[in-house]
This record gives C-alpha cells, sequence and structure tokens, in this order.
C-alpha cells in the first residue's frame, strides 16, 4: 500500500479514468462551484421551509422538504466525483461560502419574495451546470456529463413546482 493512499493531507490522487489530468482538473473545480452553489441553495430551501406562513404553508413547507432532501443526496454525490477525479472537494462553511454567487440572502418574510428567490437561484444553477456538462464532454467524461444532466432535470422541475405554487 503506498503512502500517499494514507496521507489523509494529498490534495490530489492518481486516477486512470481516460480523462486527461488538466481535464480532471478544471472539471473538480467547476464541479467545487457546482457543489457550493447547491449547498447554498440546500441552505437557501431548507430556510425557506423552516418560515413559510399563510395560506401556502401546507403546500410550500412539503416541496420545500423533499427539494433540500434531494439538494442534500446530491451535494454527496457532486463531492464524491470530485474525489473520483483525484481532487478535494471544498468543504466547509468558509470555503462554501467563498465559492458560492447564490447568497441565500432572501427575506423570510415574504412568500412570495421567497418562491422567487428559490425559482431563480435553482435557474442560476441549472444554468451553470449546462455549461459544466459542455465542459465535461469535451473532455470524453460522461460520469459528470449524466450526474449533471440529471441535476439539471431537477432543477427545471423544482422551478415548474415552486412556479405553480406561486402562481395567483
Amino acid at each position: 500500500m503506498s503512502n500517499e493512499v494514507l496521507d489523509i493531507n494529498a490534495t490530489e490522487t492518481d486516477s486512470n479514468n481516460g480523462i486527461e489530468r488538466d481535464n480532471r482538473k478544471k472539471l473538480a473545480e467547476e464541479l467545487g462551484l457546482i457543489l457550493a452553489n447547491s449547498y447554498a441553495l440546500y441552505a437557501e430551501t431548507q430556510g425557506v421551509h423552516w418560515n413559510i406562513v399563510g395560506p401556502m404553508f401546507y403546500s410550500v413547507h412539503k416541496l420545500t422538504e423533499a427539494q433540500y432532501e434531494d439538494l442534500a443526496e446530491s451535494i454527496d454525490e457532486l463531492a464524491e466525483r470530485i474525489r473520483a477525479l483525484g481532487f478535494k472537494a471544498p468543504a466547509g462553511l468558509g470555503a462554501m461560502r467563498e465559492l458560492s454567487y447564490i447568497t441565500s440572502d432572501i427575506d423570510y418574510t415574504n412568500a412570495r419574495e421567497m418562491l422567487e428567490a428559490l425559482i431563480e437561484d435553482n435557474e442560476t444553477l441549472s444554468r451553470k451546470m449546462r455549461e459544466v456538462v459542455e465542459i465535461a464532454a469535451d473532455a470524453g467524461d460522461v460520469k459528470t456529463e449524466d450526474l449533471l444532466t440529471e441535476r439539471i432535470g431537477q432543477l427545471e422541475e423544482n422551478v415548474w413546482m415552486l412556479r405553480a405554487v406561486a402562481a395567483e
């Protein structure tokens, strides 16, 4: 057994999966951004779940619970994909905050604004994932393409459901 395998401080591990190292590194960096923003969206969605009040309470409460539970699973999958590419996944609130462009700064007292913020941030993340799907395709990384394509579909479904609930 190699000492490198046991070195928990190693920042990179070898991978002979047919994807060039520079491409794996670029994908890991892009996936790190997606991971951080998924984490921010998770926190935002959970905040809405906790704070929703009014006539839409039950439907939004249940919907956001399903969405943040799905996001939690996807966060783990993204981190594991980064590790499979041979790089460390970002971890900790500081790293997530630094890498995220989704700020989760919403007014948790206005149901309409909460839903609009979730719609916007699901769409923002979906658009970023589409960009990274192209990078993965160019690198021949079908696993990352598949992972992100599945996530895009879920985010688009989230938007559809949030819009349906918010419709007047």
